[in-house]
């Protein structure tokens, strides 16, 4: 990045977006993602960047939407949507088989339009990745769903997807690995709606945001204090890796409460009793705006008219190619020397392939469709 430049000590990481907010960089550190703090110099992160020039910081969104589709302007909806998608290929968001495929042909819909068999030869799906481990069986499961799904355009396309994401158990998930009682381990998952607790993989304890009084630490022990419906607070203890992360934790905590908190003015008897039992116990805040604050915020008026979404193509892989109808082989760099070799792969007579291709005999045309770097997957008459 072009601001990485000079010393060290000048370094100041700041990207400015449309609606004049500070886009927060991240930077990632023995596994686990810390948010830099725009108000401080990249220098002042001394305690989480140990390495560098030059730094790798990646942008990425803090906050998930509790529903992304009602975010109000497309271009939000669409980096979303990048978010999400990234967060399924990099397996942060796990997906049954059915909801993969589902989710990358709303993918493939958004990037290249309405099928076309003259234009999306078999194998296309196989030029994109959606999921970890990617399987030929799922891109023809792909294939299948986006012939069904014509005539979206690729904001809708972008809707569909996060509709069918954010109901997924991990969507939004900002895990945090601890321990339990007897060493046990734990992940406390950050979300829109509270904490979740998993053991083993599977959900053990879900706490809502107005319901958490108190998270407090010292040291690598953290606390998780939470009211219940009877108006008595029960304190839950965790053990993080260290003193470090289990800070991270908390710095992530406090935030996350205080984004997704109800409003202040609220009158309802929980918030009164809230205040009553007291504040989250640190000194440290987020400073931003809430997520009801923004969505109320009087001189932002969204959607901004005549905003142009600008979308960028996702990267691609050489193509699987047909070596049989519904089957597929890896290329090697020796079946490309020359076009003769292939014809003799598709028709078993060199010569007669060739003559067939460069002077058809009786006045017969031959279609030949290509795939990648010459390759000949059908030879048709008419």
């Amino acid at each position: 990045m072009g601001c990485f430049c000079g010393a060290p000590e000048e370094f100041y990481c700041e990207v400015l977006l449309l609606d004049e907010s500070k886009l927060t960089l991240t930077t990632k550190q023995q596994g686990i993602k810390y948010w830099l703090d725009p108000l401080k110099t990249l220098a002042e992160h001394k305690d989480l960047i140990t390495t560098g020039p030059p730094y790798t910081l990646y942008f990425g969104v803090k906050f998930y939407a509790e529903d992304p589709c009602k975010l109000k302007e497309e271009i939000t909806r669409y980096q979303f949507f990048l978010q999400v998608k990234q967060d399924v290929l990099q397996g942060r968001l796990p997906c049954p088989f059915n909801i993969s495929a589902q989710l990358a042909a709303h993918a493939i819909q958004s990037e290249l339009g309405d099928y076309d068999p003259y234009k999306h030869m078999p194998g296309y799906v196989s030029e994109y990745r959606f999921v970890p481990d990617q399987k030929e069986e799922l891109e023809e499961a792909i294939e299948q769903i986006h012939k069904t799904i014509m005539g979206q355009v690729p904001a809708e396309a972008e809707a569909n997807y996060l509709r069918i994401a954010k109901s997924l158990e991990m969507y939004g998930v900002d895990l945090h690995p601890v321990f339990g009682e007897n060493r046990s381990e734990y992940f406390l998952g950050l979300t829109p709606v509270g904490v979740v607790v998993y053991k083993n993989k599977t959900q053990v304890g879900k706490y809502f945001w107005p319901r958490i009084t108190k998270v407090h630490f010292k040291e690598a022990q953290f606390e998780l204090r939470v009211m219940g419906k009877d108006c008595n607070e029960t304190s839950f203890f965790f053990e993080a890796p260290n003193k470090m992360a289990c800070k991270h934790l908390w710095k992530c905590c406090v935030e996350h409460h205080t984004f997704f908190r109800m409003p202040e003015n609220d009158s309802s008897s929980l918030t009164r009793k809230l205040t009553k039992f007291g504040s989250l116990g640190s000194k440290h805040r987020y400073t931003g705006k809430t997520a009801f604050q923004m969505g109320k915020d009087p001189s932002v008026q969204l959607p901004r008219p005549d905003l142009q979404v600008l979308r960028c193509r996702s990267k691609t892989y050489p193509k699987r190619v047909a070596q049989a109808p519904g089957k597929f082989y890896k290329r090697s760099s020796s079946e490309f020397t020359s076009v003769t070799p292939i014809f003799e792969k598709y028709n078993g007579e060199n010569e007669a392939a060739k003559n067939k291709f460069v002077g058809p005999s009786s006045g017969k045309r031959y279609l030949v469709f290509f795939l990648d770097v010459g390759t000949i997957i059908k030879m048709v008459n008419y």
